[in-house]
């Protein structure tokens, strides 16, 4: 004889468990008027008894689908792909569930797509902009919370931001670069020609001047063969750089990739750094060094943020993060 279905939890049940009202649960489930504490009390007593609220009934209960965009500028950077799985991690845990979309680092893209995530009715939206002077964020912050990762958009048209401190990254690693005695150093970016006033290659010119560091800066993509193919064509040049520094580790991938096809030693023939230290960077051959910027915040100061857009609440709306520099064997003295 086949096994009866467990019957479904009800939201009676729920509240029995945790000695709320039903309104109590209700509103704890959906992340407003109640404490953090409450919150996390009654989704464990939910997730024992095996509730699960009906979706199609709470967007009718409470105007909303429960769903945020997550557009991000290039999945094929590995970074970005560890803060996609972080966001949507973080957003399930709050009774959330992330659509996550690519740019691909095509602006006309990023703009297509952020208007479909509007009008597929998303309660909110997390970007991390291919182009943050784009006029579609104002478009959008009239209708829904919008929260930029990276780079504030222009026109302060974001609900909030998390923003990096790009200077202080930039003169991390060119201080870092210029102390090991280099003084011609290629910048690899996935900047495009389109987006040129993106902070961290506007910083860059900047600091190279400050210090005393030739710059080029050079488009790339951030696949990994795109990204070797970007660095074979640098350092194939007669008068090539002493260091590459890469505006996000994958590239740096490709870096290292180039280097070995053409038979040079990182770092005795040519330095190596990156910008965002993704886990597989320490486990290189040599490690490589990089800025970190603390992902797992980042993750939590986004979600944080873009619940309190959503649900009315008044949040610290703008978190600026720090970066740190990782100092390791992939960037030595500049060879005489």
């Amino acid at each position: 004889m086949a096994q009866q279905q467990r019957k479904r939890a009800t939201i009676r049940e729920v509240a029995k468990a945790t000695g709320l009202s039903p309104a109590a649960v209700s509103y704890a489930l959906r992340g407003i008027q109640t404490s953090e504490e409450t919150q996390q009390r009654v989704r464990e007593a939910a997730r024992e008894l095996g509730y699960e609220a009906h979706p199609i009934a709470r967007a009718l209960a409470s105007g909303r689908t429960g769903m945020v965009g997550l557009l991000c500028g290039s999945l094929e950077d590995l970074w970005q792909q560890s803060l996609a799985v972080g966001i949507g991690r973080a957003l399930f845990a709050r009774d959330r569930y992330a659509i996550i979309l690519d740019a691909a680092g095509d602006p006309e893209r990023e703009v297509t797509l952020a208007r479909q995530l509007r009008d597929q009715r998303v309660d909110g939206l997390i970007v991390q902009p291919v182009d943050p002077a784009a006029d579609v964020w104002a478009e959008l912050g009239e209708s829904l919370p919008v929260v930029s990762i990276g780079d504030s958009l222009r026109g302060g048209h974001a609900y909030g931001e998390v923003v990096f401190d790009n200077r202080a990254g930039v003169t991390l690693a060119l201080e870092h670069l210029h102390q090991l005695g280099h003084r011609r150093v290629a910048v690899l970016t996935p900047t495009r020609a389109s987006t040129p006033d993106r902070p961290a290659d506007v910083h860059v010119h900047a600091e190279a001047e400050r210090i005393g560091i030739a710059v080029h800066v050079v488009t790339s993509p951030q696949d990994l063969p795109g990204a070797t193919e970007t660095a074979l064509t640098v350092l194939g040049e007669a008068d090539r750089p002493t260091a590459l520094f890469c505006f996000s580790d994958s590239i740096a991938y490709g870096a290292y990739a180039a280097t070995r096809a053409l038979g040079l030693a990182v770092p005795g023939d040519v330095s190596v750094a990156g910008f965002d230290n993704h886990p597989m960077s320490a486990l290189l051959t040599p490690p490589l060094t990089s800025v970190d910027w603390d992902i797992d915040d980042i993750v939590h100061s986004a979600v944080r943020v873009i619940v309190g857009g959503i649900d009315g609440k008044p949040r610290r709306r703008r978190i600026v993060c720090e970066p740190s520099l990782l100092p390791r064997e992939s960037t030595g003295k500049c060879p005489q």
